[in-house]
């Protein structure tokens, strides 16, 4: 006669991999762009989205002007040369943004230069999103404030697109680079691009979301 087996209880041995609980506050190993919404995202949201609705009389709210992305590019001439220095400038612009820069090759070859198409001069990222506001609000919260001898970003820097660029001379102002690693003192030029189609909305903008214009007071952020 056919017996049934009983199954054995289930006793607290060790957790299979994969499964164990992670203590709260643990590191992520793949850590996500930002827990939560970022603040100056919020603020736009909130805030500036209908104080440029009321400047400018526009009723759809699609068509209020927003940042898109963010573009951050270092040029390194000597690339070619000392592949050491673009490879520190790559893992720089990282820390910085956290995320990974794509390096940027030569499209043509210039004899003058002594440049040949496809060998790499420097590198770019490109943010947008969560990584976007929150660059954008250490950018202006924290590294601009260390620019030596400060006196506000220039106001006539836009593309006539309601595009805005302007150039830093260090990339030390920026807290997460180690002084004491830094390969070489390099500038970088860093370009907002707005869907705004004119100068004067993206400018309104800006100056909304406390970029430091020559001259201006920034707007604190509420």
């Amino acid at each position: 006669m056919a017996t049934t087996k009983e199954k054995a209880p289930k006793t607290g041995g060790t957790p299979k991999a994969g499964k164990e609980k992670v203590a709260p506050g643990a590191t992520d190993a793949a850590p996500k762009a930002a827990e939560g919404t970022p603040r100056l995202q919020t603020y736009y949201e909130t805030v500036v989205r209908a104080r440029l609705a009321k400047q400018f009389g526009i009723t759809n709210p699609m068509q209020v002007p927003r940042i898109v992305k963010v573009v951050l590019n270092v040029g390194m001439g000597e690339a070619s040369k000392t592949p050491k220095l673009l490879d520190a400038v790559v893992v720089e612009l990282g820390q910085i943004t956290g995320q990974k820069p794509v390096v940027t090759r030569a499209k043509k070859s210039i004899a003058n230069f002594g440049l040949r198409a496809g060998v790499p001069v420097g590198a770019s990222v490109t943010l947008r999103g969560a990584r976007m506001y929150e660059f954008l609000d250490r950018f202006i919260t924290i590294a601009v404030p260390r620019v030596r001898d400060f006196r506000g970003l220039a106001n006539k820097s836009f593309d006539g697109r309601g595009n805005y660029t302007t150039g830093i001379k260090e990339q030390l102002i920026f807290p997460e680079i180690d002084y004491d690693k830094v390969e070489k003192i390099h500038g970088m030029d860093i370009t907002v691009v707005t869907n705004a189609g004119r100068d004067d909305l993206a400018m309104a903008l800006l100056r909304e979301l406390g970029w430091p214009f020559r001259g201006e007071t920034p707007v604190p952020m509420a």
